[in-house]
């Protein structure tokens, strides 16, 4: 008798994600949305980053977006990049032209108001920040940390790791063995934003505040100063900007709706090519 496996003709579900993780998702998803419009406006205040504990428009600054009479550009050290229409030099709605770092459509709110930048974003950081530690807190009791994070030691080997950039590379994003499993570029991921990048812009953000410079002066220390915990900040903002850009791209390339499913419902829908035979754990 013939004993071999046959694909399921119907999908399956599976419970993905748990509701803490699901929570955490769509409030820090509207809290960074937020405070990275509103931080470029803040930006455009002094659209300079320097290093140490003093920043000024005589010191070297080793970033700055600026205009020339004729034209905008983006200076990183010696490096000068044109960027007239994108940056430092623009045209806004009504057909003027404007000398300011980011545009309007980038930054909130869109007309320059550095106090309701301010506001917005240190509204939203409040979000922010307790949103980590409700989602760290809760992780820890469901486990989800150890459970889905945590790396073995096959998987930080270079091996698995470059089997596993092949297989995105093919569009090949789930294990069809254990389809609720994270892959290990993202548990790399994952792991580098929120034990690096996300306490690294709270406690940088925390560092520019002179009442917690106050309170906390060893803050300033382990930047190494004010403005190096500024020139930081924006680093790790951009960092969590272009952790954005690639998920969601890879959201649209393994699935939207049912991505999007999963993070709303906890329920992922496999597809019967993943099931046939195997137990999803």
């Amino acid at each position: 008798m013939d004993e071999t496996p046959v694909a399921e003709t119907r999908p399956r579900l599976i419970y993905r994600h748990r509701l803490p993780t699901r929570i955490w998702h769509w409030s820090n998803a509207l809290a960074v949305f937020v405070m990275l419009m509103s931080g470029l406006m803040i930006f455009n205040a002094h659209p300079r980053l320097y290093w140490g504990s003093y920043g000024a428009n005589s010191d070297y600054a080793w970033l700055q977006i600026g205009a020339t009479q004729t034209s905008g550009y983006l200076r990183v050290g010696s490096i000068e990049i044109p960027t007239t229409g994108v940056l430092g030099r623009w045209t806004d709605d009504a057909g003027n032209t404007v000398n300011r770092a980011f545009p309007s459509w980038a930054t909130i709110p869109s007309g320059y108001n550095l106090a309701m930048a301010r506001r917005w974003h240190l509204t939203f950081a409040w979000l922010f920040a307790f949103g980590l530690l409700f989602y760290m807190i809760a992780s820890l009791f469901n486990r989800h940390i150890q459970r889905d994070l945590s790396l073995t030691r096959d998987e930080v080997r270079a091996r698995r790791i470059w089997e596993d950039i092949k297989a995105h590379a093919r569009l090949r994003f789930h294990n069809p063995a254990r389809p609720a499993a994270y892959n290990v570029l993202q548990k790399f991921s994952y792991i580098g934003v929120i034990f690096i990048l996300i306490p690294v812009v709270i406690l940088t953000g925390l560092t520019m505040s002179p009442n917690m410079d106050a309170a906390w002066p060893w803050l300033v220390d382990i930047f190494g100063g004010r403005q190096s915990a500024r020139s930081i900040h924006f680093l790790c903002a951009a960092g969590l900007a272009g952790f954005i850009v690639v998920h969601v791209l890879l959201v649209v390339l393994a699935g939207p709706v049912n991505e999007l499913r999963s993070m709303i419902t906890g329920w992922f829908r496999l597809p019967p090519r993943d099931v046939m035979g195997e137990t999803v754990e």
